[in-house]
């Protein structure tokens, strides 16, 4: 056993009573802390009590504490900014649904299908060929020989009327080859309704009811100053539900979704479902600012409406002509990529790139080939193909316009007058052995093969196959396209396809002009 020495045990008891005092101090140290903590915890609780049960000592506060304290306390004011001055959401939409209701109507349409006597209305509801030996002998056993049969089909949709005289907004869709057209107002009347005009390419209709008093109507405004983020809100009748009212914001403008050559929508997530179609659109001054058309039906909060500044710009049309008359400039577009901007050198993408000139067409008439990028058509600038057929089909035909073009690094300008669009002039998509170049084929277009194909002539050379993730792949060549020029050079042949393809390019693309079906394209592919 090892002994202590009396000096051993001082230092000893020295450090045990330090060690003591040390934990003495940290229980006083956490006692204190705890008494804090709850003496906080209280003082809050009569805080809250206080000011939550006592409205008149929270006054009796404020004033003692001063003017400046009371402002400090009042109630924030949100601000929603807006040039317009229409797109600051109020506390309540009440009063605007109120106002803008009676002018949205219930649109029922009904049509009748013929059956060929194959096929029975009723086949996704009953299984008759597990119970009968299938539809035709279920109808021959009950029914007898019924080789035509016919039923009505009905849908629903929403319309806005536009003067005091019955003429209603609603898209084409929901009314197109219906036999018969019922509106029903907010009041729960119901009026026959007429075509009076429409147009597919923008799906929007004007009908027609004789109502017997004047009727309450909408103003429509201008969509054009919509900006993303400004508050927006439907009214319709999603499944048959009668003046539903959904809000929301501007999602985005100009969304092009490939409904048709003039898609422009406007994107919005206030709540759309079927049925809401060819409803208004309004913002927060009460003006029709979209057309509702369109939803995404995997996706949610995301409807899409046509500006109502489309709508305007046809409204005329529709009632004079019953359908819509566009400009025509005679030419085929499409858009510039970044390859293409590269090997042609341009500084940007913008514009609308020609691809062909109709021959006797006016833009032909005013010198305007192929190869030239449209940037501006009648003061207004032009983007891409989008805009540009925007821009022309508004146009009156008749007019003499000025088309600015860029031709190999220089702007000119050229007269022209405008024609009238023909549907028979829209560009087609369609088709299209050498050695391997770029991961195509390519083979001369001989007089059998220009036959079989209905190509026009037998000039350029003809794309017989393209490797996959080639060079060619990239580029979006095809099968059966005809290769017409090379870097603007025409090629009549395997030969002439070679000679050029193989010259030195300063940044190791090639410019291809190719014919697929009835259009013309440029495309850009890299060298490998």
């Amino acid at each position: 056993m090892r002994r202590v020495s009396p000096k051993g045990r001082n230092i000893l008891h020295k450090r045990e009573v330090e060690m003591s005092d040390g934990a003495n101090a940290r229980r006083h140290f956490f006692v204190i802390l705890v008494v804090c903590l709850v003496g906080f915890f209280i003082l809050s609780v009569i805080g809250v009590l206080r000011f939550s049960l006592a409205p008149g000592l929270r006054s009796s506060y404020a004033g003692a504490e001063g003017a400046g304290a009371a402002a400090a306390t009042a109630a924030p004011k949100t601000v929603f900014p807006s040039a317009a001055g229409a797109s600051a959401t109020p506390g309540t939409l009440a009063d605007l649904v109120e106002k803008l209701s009676p002018a949205v109507v219930n649109i029922s349409t009904t049509k009748v299908v013929k059956m060929d006597g194959k096929r029975s209305p009723f086949n996704e509801m009953f299984p008759f060929d597990r119970f009968f030996g299938g539809e035709d002998e279920f109808y021959r056993r009950f029914f007898g020989d019924n080789p035509e049969r016919e039923f009505r089909q009905r849908s629903l949709g929403s319309g806005f009327i536009i003067s005091k005289d019955g003429y209603i907004f609603t898209n084409n869709h929901v009314i197109e080859k219906a036999d018969k057209i019922k509106v029903r107002l907010s009041t729960g009347k119901e009026y026959d309704a007429a075509v009076k005009g429409r147009d597919p390419r923008t799906d929007l209709a004007l009908i027609k009811i004789n109502p017997d008093n004047s009727l309450p109507t909408v103003t429509l405004g201008d969509s054009d100053r919509l900006r993303v983020g400004d508050w927006v809100m439907a009214i319709g009748n999603p499944f048959g539900l009668d003046h539903t009212v959904t809000a929301g914001i501007v999602s985005a403008k100009g969304r092009v979704i490939g409904a048709g050559p003039y898609d422009n929508f406007i994107q919005t997530d206030a709540s759309i479902n079927p049925g809401n179609s060819g409803g208004p659109l309004f913002n927060m001054a009460g003006e029709v600012v979209g057309i509702n058309t369109a939803i995404v039906a995997q996706g949610q909060g995301i409807g899409f409406a046509i500006p109502v500044n489309m709508a305007k710009e046809i409204l005329e049309d529709l009632k004079a002509k019953g359908r819509v008359t566009r400009g025509w400039l005679g030419v085929s577009v499409q858009d510039i990529t970044e390859d293409l901007a590269k090997s042609m050198k341009l500084k940007d993408r913008s514009g609308a790139l020609v691809t062909e000139v109709f021959e006797g067409d006016p833009a032909d008439k005013a010198g305007i080939k192929q190869g030239d990028i449209i940037i501006e058509v009648d003061g207004k600038k032009v983007k891409d193909t989008h805009e540009l057929l925007r821009v022309v089909a508004v146009l009156p035909v008749g007019k003499k316009t000025t088309v600015k073009v860029l031709r190999e690094g220089q702007v000119k300008e050229m007269q022209l007058t405008v024609a009238e669009r023909e549907e028979k002039k829209e560009m087609a998509s369609g088709r299209g052995e050498g050695r391997d170049t770029f991961g195509m084929t390519v083979q001369d277009i001989t007089p059998e093969i220009a036959r079989q194909l209905g190509l026009p002539s037998t000039g350029g050379v003809i794309v017989t196959r393209v490797r996959e993730g080639s060079a060619a792949d990239e580029g979006g060549l095809q099968p059966y396209d005809v290769i017409l020029q090379v870097n603007r050079v025409k090629v009549a042949s395997v030969k002439d396809f070679q000679r050029e393809i193989s010259k030195k390019t300063a940044d190791d693309r090639v410019l291809l002009l190719i014919r697929r079906g009835k259009g013309t394209y440029y495309v850009a592919i890299r060298k490998e």
